[in-house]
């Protein structure tokens, strides 16, 4: 079965400084894994959505 998934990116202010958050979230909106970076990272959020999806997944990526 596969499922749809995506990745949502967003800054957030954490303990005074802003930092880019990266979920890796499943069909209903449920966080599978995250990634907090200091950075635009890329590479990093596609490795994180890598390990996240054990599973065949449908992969949706709105433009921000």
């Amino acid at each position: 079965m596969t499922r749809k998934a995506g990745i949502e990116k967003t800054y957030v202010r954490m303990k005074g400084r802003w930092m880019y958050l990266y979920r890796a979230v499943d069909s209903r909106g449920q966080t599978i894994d995250f990634l907090l970076s200091a950075r635009r990272d890329a590479e990093a959020a596609k490795r994180l959505f890598r390990k996240a999806l054990g599973q065949p997944h449908t992969v949706t990526h709105a433009p921000s």
